[in-house]
This record gives C-alpha cells, structure tokens and sequence, in this order.
C-alpha cells in the first residue's frame, strides 16, 4: 500500500504543485530521483519514500554515493548552476526516523574533501557541498515538512481531505468520539488558510478518518 502511494504521489500530485515526474530507469543517473521543478538556473529534486524508516545504512551510502555521482550531469542537463536535493519522506516526523536518512548527509559530508563542504549536516537534516561550479543543497524533508516544501503551507492539509473525499463515503453515524493527539490542534488549524479556502468539504462522519490520517505525522499521544 506504501509503494501504491508513493506512485500516486509522483504521477498525481507532482504536477498539481508544477512539480515534473522523472522516469527513473535502474542503473542511470536519474535513478535516484522521482520528481523535479525548474526555476531559471535553479534545479529543485526529490527522491521519495513512503516512510520514515525505509532505508538501512547500505542505502544511505548509496543515495550519497548517487547525489556526489551525478549532480554534474543533473546540472548540465539542466543548464543551471545550483541543486536542491530533496529525501522526501510522505509521513512521520524526525522523532519517528530510524536516523538512515541524515545519514545520507553524513556520508556526503565523509565522502567529499572538507574544502568542498559549505554546510555540516552536524546538529540539522541539511547539508551543503560544492563540486566544481556546481552547489548542491540536500535536505531531509520528512512529513509536514516535505508537504510544505511540495507546495505551500496547506499542501499537507489539501492532500488528506483529498484521501479522505477519494476514499471514505459519509455516513448518518451520530456516535462521539473523543481525540486526543497531542499536536493535532496545530497541525490541521485552519487560522493559517486563506479567506477563501472552503474548510467544509467534509462531512462530520469523515473528521475521524482525517485524524487518523494526520495522526501520522505527530510524535505525541496523550489521554
């Protein structure tokens, strides 16, 4: 079901944010990468999974391995100067990684001469390195975090309405329930959204599908 909403990610949602799929045929150099965004001489990329604990340290490796490797040629291909790498991971928090992902930054970091490091990934999920002319940004982006990097600050809130109208009928059930995710209140407040955002495309049976959907991207639950 992961690998099924990892697709639907790259071949739907990608576009709605002008976001391009890239064909990631194995043993190339676009075989890490699953969507990119061009923006004059700046090249925006991601790779996606679909959760936080998808990878081991022989991927880490590997992904750094891929970044180093090809962003000279991601950059001519491009004909732009300056990268933004992005792991995009669809749910879960820093809290909830098994830390394989930052390891990609510290494999960057062991891999390249220390004069071509910009940014230490020590302490953050980012780091920053130069390879000839090029400068590549790579970021951990893991749930919300990635969302708002996809689009904007509703893109997150967009996406599980969206699940939860494709997936779920309302029903007449008049039964109560309590919640009590710790973070929820931030997460789907709709103070932020603009004057003309229809908050109410969901019906009341569907609100406990959208908590638990949303429930995914917390670290805390409390009684």
């Amino acid at each position: 079901m992961e690998t099924s909403a990892g697709r639907m990610v790259e071949e739907v949602v990608l576009p709605i944010y002008k976001w391009k799929g890239v064909p990631s045929a194995m043993h190339t150099s676009n075989s890490a990468l699953d969507g990119m965004q061009k923006t004059g001489t700046n090249l925006k990329l991601a790779t996606l999974k679909s959760g936080p604990r998808c990878l081991n340290d022989e991927m880490s490796e590997n992904f750094a391995d891929a970044i180093i490797g090809n962003a000279e040629e991601w950059a001519k291909t491009a004909n732009c100067n300056y990268i933004d790498f992005t792991y995009g991971v669809l749910y879960g928090t820093q809290k909830q990684s098994n830390k394989k992902d930052w390891h990609i930054l510290r494999n960057i970091e062991e891999k390249l001469p220390a004069k071509n490091i910009i940014r230490s990934p020590k302490g953050v999920w980012n780091c920053s390195f130069t390879k000839k002319k090029i400068t590549v940004d790579v970021n951990i982006r893991i749930g919300e975090d990635w969302w708002t990097y996809l689009g904007n600050k509703d893109t997150l809130l967009e996406v599980a309405i969206a699940l939860v109208r494709a997936t779920i009928s309302p029903t007449s059930s008049t039964k109560k329930a309590k919640y009590t995710i710790a973070d929820i209140g931030d997460i789907i407040s709709t103070k932020t959204l603009s004057k003309t955002y229809n908050v109410s495309i969901l019906q009341k049976s569907q609100f406990q599908w959208l908590l638990l959907f949303l429930f995914h991207f917390c670290d805390e639950l409390v009684e």
